[in-house]
């Protein structure tokens, strides 16, 4: 497949980045050797992955004095001088993130300061989702994942890296509950046999998805202090289809995040952990992590099967 100039000057700006840019080129050097190792379930994995630079994102400070306090590093004016990015389009630059958990890890971010809420974004989601094939685009809600709740981006990884990107067939076709069902467009859901409860959303048509996924946007619950409902979203472009995967979520982060002592583990859920790549920037955390743990951490922040059930149910009706 011949590649856009765009997708030319993304690879360009990874490798000049990791060669230029000292702090980009320690740790993207240093994915060699981050240490893996898979958990195997009744027809899917998790991943489990220990990569110790990745402690200031599985630990940041996301609450809105902390935020307050500290420079937005994904504005123009703050940002190492040292990081180039591409533009996409007028409004988003393409920048290499400097604490990789891809060997291609991007982040996209929107050149205005604008908080982090997907509803104004969704063409452009699925717009860049084709622009870069050979990534998987994914979105963390401002209290699910985003270390800049306050500054509108999303981020790429390499395709296939993610136990979702290679799983998604088997396990719809397996568990997948069908939604809603036309020529061009499918939604399906997928329950806790997946640890994880998913909405997937397929389309050939952007304009019949991006309706399809504003009506699960607009049943979903949110509380009172929350700007949107809590999410994680992935979506990618293959053979003239967009996928767009919705893990609808009800908490940020698992009481082992806050336990002491023996009990906790810094784990911090987003889109690629959702996704079935659990990072764990520390060794301990990492030796002792169990199947079970994965399974409890899973159930704590999903959305609880009542919600979810009722969401199945309305999008039903509605579509």
């Amino acid at each position: 497949m011949i590649k856009s100039t765009f997708e030319i000057s993304v690879k360009d700006l990874i490798q000049q980045q990791k060669r230029e840019w000292e702090l980009a080129r320690i740790n993207y050097f240093g994915l060699e050797k981050v240490e893996s190792k898979a958990f195997d379930f009744d027809g899917f994995k998790i991943l489990a992955q220990y990569n110790p630079e990745r402690i200031r994102s599985s630990a940041a400070k996301t609450d809105a004095k902390s935020i307050a306090r500290r420079a937005c590093f994904l504005c123009q004016t703050n940002r190492p001088v040292e990081q180039h990015g591409v533009s996409f389009g007028k409004d988003y630059t393409v920048l290499i993130n400097p604490f990789p958990i891809f060997t291609g890890h991007l982040t996209i971010s929107l050149n205005e300061h604008l908080p982090q809420k997907i509803a104004p974004y969704l063409t452009d989601l699925l717009t860049l989702s084709k622009a870069l094939p050979e990534f998987t685009i994914f979105y963390n809600g401002p209290k699910c994942g985003a270390s800049a709740p306050d500054h509108f981006h999303f981020q790429a990884g390499s395709k296939n890296h993610m136990p979702l990107d290679m799983e998604t067939n088997q396990v719809l076709e397996k568990w997948g509950e069908p939604l809603f069902q036309n020529e061009q467009t499918s939604i399906t859901a997928l329950g806790k046999k997946y640890l994880r409860n998913l909405i997937c959303l397929r389309s050939t048509s952007k304009k019949e998805l991006i309706h399809s996924f504003e009506v699960v946007l607009g049943l979903m619950i949110r509380r009172s202090d929350e700007s949107e409902p809590m999410m994680n979203i992935l979506s990618r472009y293959e053979n003239g289809q967009w996928t767009v995967v919705l893990f609808p979520r009800q908490r940020q982060r698992p009481q082992q995040f806050y336990a002491e002592g023996t009990e906790q583990i810094l784990i911090s859920p987003a889109s690629v952990e959702m996704a079935g790549l659990v990072i764990l920037p520390r060794r301990e955390d990492f030796d002792k992590l169990t199947q079970d743990d994965l399974t409890d951490i899973y159930g704590q922040v999903s959305i609880d099967d009542h919600a979810f059930e009722e969401l199945k149910y309305r999008v039903k009706l509605k579509l």
